[in-house]
C-alpha cells in the first residue's frame, strides 16, 4: 500500500508537469517566498533519489543531495527523474541509518527503508500543497482535489461525509 501511494502521489505530479511549460515551471511565486513550482518539485524527486541511493549502504544524509538545477528548470527531465524513482522503489525493508549533522556534531539514528519511504511520501504531499499555491498564478490547469492533501485528511473527510 505503501509504494502504491508513492506512485500515485508521484503520477499526480507528473500530470500537474504535463501540463506546464517550462517557463510556469521557473516561474517565481511571491506566495512562495518567490520559490518555484520547479525547485519544489526538484526538492521532492531529490529526497526519493537520496533514499535510493542509499538503499545499499543503509547509510542516509538526506543533506546530501544533487541538487541539480535541469530538474527545477525542465519539466521533462523532472518527469523522467519520477519515472526513474518509480522504477527504484524497492519492495524489501531494511534497517538504514540516518546521519546529520547538526550543531557541528554528527549524529546518526537507527531507521528503516519503509519509514523513510513514509517520510518521503509525507514530504512530497506537504510540498504538492506549497505547489498547489503555487499553481493558483495560472489559468487553465486541472488538478486532483486531494493534490497535496494528506492520506489521512482524505480519509476523515471521507469518513465525515458518510
Amino acid at each position: 500500500m505503501l509504494l502504491k501511494s508513492i506512485r500515485h502521489s508521484l503520477d499526480e505530479l507528473v500530470d500537474l508537469l504535463d501540463q506546464l511549460s517550462d517557463k510556469d515551471y521557473s516561474k517565481s511565486c511571491e506566495a512562495l517566498s518567490n520559490a518555484t513550482i520547479g525547485e519544489h518539485t526538484r526538492h521532492i524527486i531529490e529526497m526519493f533519489q537520496c533514499l535510493e541511493k542509499s538503499y545499499d549502504s543503509a547509510v542516509l544524509n538526506y543533506d546530501n543531495r544533487a541538487r541539480n538545477n535541469q530538474i527545477q528548470t525542465e519539466t521533462a527531465f523532472a518527469k523522467q527523474a519520477i519515472i526513474q524513482i518509480k522504477t527504484g522503489l524497492k519492495s524489501e525493508n531494511k534497517t538504514i541509518y540516518l546521519e546529520q549533522i547538526i550543531d557541528h556534531l554528527a549524529i546518526r539514528i537507527q531507521s528503516n527503508y519503509y519509514r523513510e519511504l513514509l517520510y518521503n511520501l509525507e514530504h512530497c504531499i506537504h510540498h504538492q500543497a506549497l505547489i498547489k499555491v503555487a499553481v493558483l498564478q495560472f489559468e487553465n490547469i486541472l488538478m486532483n482535489e486531494n493534490f497535496g492533501v494528506a492520506r489521512s485528511t482524505i480519509e476523515y473527510r471521507r469518513q465525515c461525509v458518510q
